[in-house]
């Protein structure tokens, strides 16, 4: 038996929310809430209609200073961000322990998109011969671990993970497996992701994959994922550490699940999300009918949502009960490698709150997903345990539980 590995501090910024109180009101409030909206942070051409999740209301200067600002992008600002609201939750002075037992694992898909981007114009627009001095370190998928590392002074061995969607709950994954190894006491997990671009939006737009309306995560009439941008953050400890500086424990997570579909770059398999799912509860050592609520990938394209109905049904087919499931992406957007990180978030308030909540823009029921959805409202249910599913292009697949402490 492994020690048991406890969630001590959150943090989050999304277009649900700038902080974890906001976020939490959001996510659980029945008003139709206005975090979908056409793209403001580039101008659109005529004829373009592209829509995202954008963060309101942040202002960078508010959180760090001009040197500073010269080498954080985007992505790495909402990483720091959701970091330092993660590690005050915690409580965490990491002064007062030894910082070679802590660790930063973030990740990211895509990493300094907005960087990336505004390089080339110089370049290549501009006619500019060479770009910011500090333009590689700044566009690092790896900038946001080095940054919070560097920020609160934390030396453990720290790392990126990458894998698309589930670049965060990879992240998570490989936190727990180093915690339970005894090679670290502390975990400062989670992922950042800012791409809303005018470059990047063209070339997710060429997959066909964008909605036209807004996000309707296994409504019949979904048209398609909407991109976020933001960052969530939580602290993993041992729980042994954890109690010993009388840390207020929020969760325990008990079980992780990873498995690769080895099939397609952009098509998904049912069995890959099955397998994901098979091993986190294997991993916690649970029976399916012990899951209390699915925080479902759900990204409201047709075939993803298809796929992980078929997978969620066939894993709780022999099931005494079904598990309540929602998709908060209709909230938050899809934030790409921050997804897990946020989802997972939201898992744990939903244990806390011993509510689920609901999946926005729900329309209409699609035959093709039968699951007990909720939509409209959240439900005010028991919930114990939560499993988080997270699924990537390239068929990179991550599921994890989380338990009431």
């Amino acid at each position: 038996m492994h020690e048991p590995i406890v969630v001590t501090g959150l943090g989050c910024i999304s277009a649900a929310g700038n902080n974890i109180e906001a976020f939490e009101e959001c996510l659980f409030s029945s008003k139709v809430q206005k975090t979908i909206a056409p793209v403001t942070l580039f101008p659109l051409s005529k004829g373009e209609n592209y829509l995202a999740a954008e963060v309101n209301g942040f202002n960078k200067s508010d959180h760090f200073n001009k040197n500073e600002l010269k080498l954080l992008d985007r992505y790495a600002q909402f990483a720091v961000v959701s970091a330092k609201e993660a590690i005050n939750n915690a409580k965490l002075n990491i002064a007062e322990h030894d910082a070679t037992r802590i660790s930063v694992i973030h990740g990211t898909s895509i990493g300094g998109q907005e960087t990336i981007e505004y390089s080339y114009a110089q370049l290549f627009e501009q006619g500019n011969k060479r770009t910011h001095p500090f333009t590689v370190p700044k566009l690092l998928p790896s900038a946001a671990t080095s940054q919070i590392s560097i920020r609160f002074g934390i030396k453990g061995p720290s790392f990126s993970t990458s894998s698309a969607c589930s670049s965060s709950g990879h992240a998570i994954a490989m936190a727990v497996l180093m915690l339970r190894s005894n090679l670290i006491d502390v975990a400062v997990v989670g992922g950042a992701e800012a791409c809303i671009t005018k470059g990047n939006f063209i070339a997710w737009d060429g997959l066909r994959v964008l909605s036209s309306d807004t996000c309707r995560p296994f409504s019949l009439g979904r048209s398609g994922l909407v991109i976020g941008e933001g960052a969530g953050t939580l602290v993993l400890e041992r729980e042994f550490f954890a109690k010993t500086r009388k840390a207020n424990i929020l969760a325990k997570i008990s079980g992780i699940g990873m498995s690769s579909d080895a099939h397609n770059a952009v098509q998904p398999l049912a069995e890959g999300a099955q397998q994901a799912m098979q091993a986190a509860l294997n991993d916690a050592k649970l029976s399916c009918d012990e899951i209390d609520y699915i925080n479902a990938h759900g990204s409201a394209t047709s075939q993803n949502d298809q796929l992980e109905s078929q997978a969620i049904n066939r894993i709780f087919a022999d099931s005494s009960s079904t598990p309540w499931v929602s998709s908060t992406k209709s909230s938050h957007g899809h934030v790409l490698g921050a997804g897990a990180a946020i989802e997972a978030i939201a898992s744990i308030l939903a244990i806390q709150r011993q509510e689920i909540p609901p999946t926005a823009n729900f329309i209409e029921t699609d035959p093709l997903c039968a699951i007990n959805l909720v939509t409209e409202q959240g439900v005010k249910t028991e919930v114990k345990k939560a499993l988080s599913n997270s699924f990537a292009f390239g068929g990179l697949n991550v599921s994890l539980i989380f338990e009431k402490y």
